[in-house]
């Protein structure tokens, strides 16, 4: 199942495929996938490991070249990118992944990691850019004076989503960013990525293998399997009235679903 293209939209995937190995040794990985973001939109990609969702992340994130399909972004055709192509692309889509620790310098400092990040942009003013950074992820400015092992796991991965902020992106793609957080800190940082479309008009594509996640924070839900989509749709739709076999067994594993949800809410509060 695919989403057809619309050139409004901020992200295009259109038949976007990718396979490993060669000859019989194949694999796909990805198989004919097509997909929109739209502006100020939440889209979450679920599916299990192995279904292929990290690997679109990757692709959108160029650190992936598709075996076929073509990608776009803001209207233009990012497929193939030179070296200043890319440069100009990474400006614009920012990433976050699942492990903060392992992305932060243990001897830096937040102030050092955030300034570093600044120089990278040269539109990028700093001082004042790292505070705003910081206060859009909830992060009080005293923050910049420490390191890693004085944060918890939801402080650095606020710190991340605020580096990638420097850049002030149009797309951030949050891959499995939840998944080493507890459920309190898990929610604390779904409100922010809610935050950052609502008050920055961000555009956010969510990778997880946790569709209750997805259902808290996402307008639409691509659900992945074997390489492919197989359902997609408002989360609404795809959460009380799912098509698909396996999205269906997907929300078995969560039986309380809509109870869940206000849950979340209330524990955010």
């Amino acid at each position: 199942m695919s989403e057809p293209a619309n050139t409004g939209d901020l992200l295009v995937a259109e038949h976007v495929s990718r396979d490993f190995g060669h000859g019989e040794h194949t694999v796909k990985a990805v198989a004919d996938v097509s997909f929109t973001v739209g502006r100020r939109e939440i889209v979450s990609i679920v599916g299990e490991s192995g279904s292929g969702k990290t690997t679109v992340a990757r692709i959108v994130l160029k650190l992936l070249a598709p075996t076929a399909g073509t990608l776009s972004f803001d209207g233009h055709d990012v497929t193939k990118l030179g070296r200043a192509g890319l440069k100009a692309y990474w400006r614009n889509v920012q990433a976050v992944f699942q492990d903060p620790f392992s992305a932060f310098n243990q001897f830096f400092t937040v102030r050092r990691l955030l300034e570093r990040s600044a120089k990278l942009d040269a539109t990028a003013t700093r001082g004042g850019r790292i505070e705003e950074a910081l206060g859009h992820v909830g992060l009080p400015p005293e923050t910049m004076a420490k390191r890693p092992h004085q944060l918890s796991g939801g402080q650095r991965q606020r710190v991340m989503i605020a580096r990638a902020l420097m850049f002030a992106p149009k797309l951030l793609v949050a891959d499995e960013a939840t998944s080493m957080l507890d459920a309190s800190l898990r929610v604390n940082i779904l409100n922010v990525l809610q935050d950052l479309r609502n008050d920055l008009g961000m555009s956010i594509l969510f990778i997880t293998h946790d569709i209750g996640q997805a259902c808290y924070v996402s307008d639409r839900i691509l659900v992945m399997s074997k390489g492919e989509i197989v359902e997609s749709g408002p989360t609404d739709d795809v959460i009380f009235a799912p098509q698909h076999e396996y999205t269906r067994r997907l929300l078995a594993d969560v039986p309380k679903l809509h109870e869940d949800e206000t849950s979340l809410g209330s524990a955010s509060g």
